[in-house]
């Protein structure tokens, strides 16, 4: 439960999990639920029950209504506070490749706080226009931008081989945290964020349980 105004201390494991209840909450509530229990979430999503438990009675102001549940309105306000939902954090991507376009065009960042207000890329013949409404600069312009517009957050969806260089860029344009798609590890200064997202790893997991499960099934 939380303590007055005091902000949640949250674990990386429980962070990663929120967006998920959010989602799943929101859904009921649009289905017009207002109060759902613990071991129903657990159920929907497959997780532990004691965990789910022990998550939404710190996202809560209250500990729920006994034999009931939690209100769902007050969950979801509660954990978009913490994610910091509420608050839009604005953001440059560099690499507008087929993943970076994707990730331009995807309507979703805004409900997360996240808006992306501009890209960059290194080849003349993707700049100077627009892709999914968002002006495409020369990395030429990547510091006076961010500096301008007082941009912290910087998405990297270029090639292995060019990622550490972007990165050290934007570093220099006074971003403080960086969201990378490379498949490659970043060296950043002690203060800067770095999130990865490791796409064959997560491959190689999903490949393994896959494995895991068929050969369950033909024992």
């Amino acid at each position: 439960m939380r303590e007055g105004n005091k902000p949640t201390v949250i674990s990386k494991q429980a962070l990663q999990r929120l967006p998920y209840y959010i989602r799943f909450l929101r859904g009921l509530k649009e289905q017009g639920m207002s109060i759902i229990a613990a071991p129903a979430v657990a159920a929907r999503l497959g997780l532990n029950e004691v965990q789910v438990r022990k998550d939404l009675a710190a996202m809560s102001n209250s500990h729920g209504k006994p034999k009931a549940g939690f209100i769902i309105a007050e969950l979801i306000e509660n954990m978009e506070e913490d994610l910091g939902y509420n608050n839009s954090d604005d953001a440059v991507l560099v690499g507008v490749g087929s993943l970076g376009r994707a990730l331009l065009g995807y309507g979703g960042f805004a409900e997360c706080g996240l808006n992306m207000v501009a890209a960059f890329d290194a080849d003349p013949a993707l700049t100077g226009g627009r892709i999914c409404g968002k002006p495409v600069f020369p990395m030429s312009k990547l510091n006076d931008i961010c500096s301008r517009m007082n941009i912290h957050i910087g998405v990297i969806t270029v090639p292995a081989a060019a990622a550490q260089a972007v990165c050290d860029e934007l570093v220099k344009a006074g971003v403080l945290a960086i969201w990378n798609f490379a498949p490659t590890h970043l060296t950043v200064p002690p203060d800067i964020l770095v999130q990865s997202e490791n796409m064959a790893a997560s491959l190689a997991l999903l490949s393994n349980h896959l494995r895991q499960r068929l050969r369950e099934e033909n024992l």
